[in-house]
C-alpha cells in the first residue's frame, strides 16, 4: 500500500530523511484513486531489482504481504483481467460461479479453495479469457516451479519473528498512528480513494468513521483486529516457505540487526 500517494501515516511509509538517505523504490508512485495490481507491481519491481542488479548495486526487500515478495523473485504469473467481465461475475451467485468451474474441470477443487468466492470468481474469469482451468494451471511447469519455492533469482531472507507482543505492538503502532493524524489523513483521502486503496487496513476501518460518523473506538479495536488477523496470515504464508531463516525480535534494534547480520554470513543464497 505504500505505493500510493498520500497514505503515508496508515502504511508507515518512511519519513522524508530516511527516504533521502536511502534509494526507495515503489514508494508513491500511484495516485490512491488507481487500482494497482499486485501484476503491476511485479513488472516495475523486477524492472527496479534489474537495474540495480546490473549496475551492482545491492536491495533488501522489505515488506509485510508475501504475494508481493514472491512476485519479484519467483516465476508467478498473473493472468490478465477483463473489468466488463469481472462486473458480470460478480454479479453471479458463488454456487453458480463454483457449478461453471467443476463442469469444466472435475477436479478444480483440488488446487483452488472452493469455499474462497474471490478465487472461485478468480479462476472462473481466468477461464473464460483464457481457456485454462484451475487443473491445468496448477500443471504447468511454472506452477510446479512456484510450488517447490524454486526462485528466479538467487537471494538471502531473514524473517523476524515477533513472538507472543504482537498483539501488543500492534495496538502501541496504531494508537501512535492516530496520534499522528490517523484519522485526519483518512479524511483529506476518502474522496480519492479507489478500490484497492479502500481494502487497506486501517483506512478500511476509519472510512465509515468519516463518511458515516461511525463510533472512533469501535473503529479503532475494528482495525486493531483486522491488522492481527493479517499478522497471522501472513505469518502462515511465510512459515510455509524453506528459505526464510527466522530470527527472534528483541526489544533493542541493535539485537536484532547484530542477529541478522550473523545470519546473513552464515546463510547460504538460494538460487534458481
Amino acid at each position: 500500500m505504500q505505493v500510493f500517494r498520500g497514505m503515508d501515516i496508515g502504511t508507515a511509509k518512511p519519513d522524508p530523511d530516511t527516504r533521502r538517505r536511502f534509494a526507495y523504490h515503489l514508494v508513491d508512485i500511484a495516485d490512491p484513486s488507481d487500482e494497482y495490481t499486485v501484476a503491476e507491481f511485479q513488472a516495475a519491481g523486477r524492472k527496479a531489482l534489474d537495474r540495480i542488479e546490473s549496475s551492482g548495486g545491492t536491495v533488501v526487500i522489505a515488506g509485510g504481504s508475501g504475494l508481493h515478495f514472491r512476485s519479484l523473485i519467483d516465476p508467478l504469473e498473473f493472468p490478465a483481467t477483463d473489468a466488463e467481465l469481472r462486473t458480470q461475475l460478480e454479479s453471479a451467485t458463488a454456487d453458480d460461479l463454483r457449478e461453471e468451474l467443476v463442469d469444466a474441470d472435475p477436479m478444480a477443487e483440488e488446487v483452488i479453495d472452493m469455499a474462497n468466492p474471490r478465487r472461485v470468481l478468480r479462476a472462473v474469469e481466468i477461464m473464460r479469457l483464457t481457456g485454462a482451468t484451475p487443473t491445468s494451471r496448477a500443471a504447468s511447469d511454472q506452477a510446479r516451479a512456484v510450488r517447490t519455492y524454486r526462485p528466479l533469482r538467487t537471494f538471502t531472507a531473514i524473517g523476524i519473528d515477533p513472538g507472543p507482543v504482537i498483539r501488543q505492538r500492534i495496538e502501541e503502532r496504531f494508537d501512535a498512528m492516530l496520534d499522528d493524524g490517523l484519522v485526519d489523513e483518512v479524511a483529506a483521502l476518502a474522496p480519492t480513494l479507489g478500490r484497492t486503496a479502500r481494502q487497506a487496513v486501517g483506512y478500511r476501518q476509519l472510512l465509515p468513521v468519516i463518511e458515516e460518523d461511525r463510533d472512533l473506538g469501535q473503529a479503532r479495536e475494528d482495525a486493531i483486529t483486522a491488522t492481527a488477523s493479517l499478522v497471522k496470515r501472513q505469518r502462515t504464508y511465510f512459515r510455509r516457505d524453506p528459505r526464510i531463516r527466522w530470527i527472534p525480535w528483541h526489544h533493542e534494534p541493535e539485537q536484532v540487526l547484530r542477529s541478522a547480520l550473523d545470519q546473513l554470513e552464515k546463510d547460504t543464497p538460494w538460487t534458481s
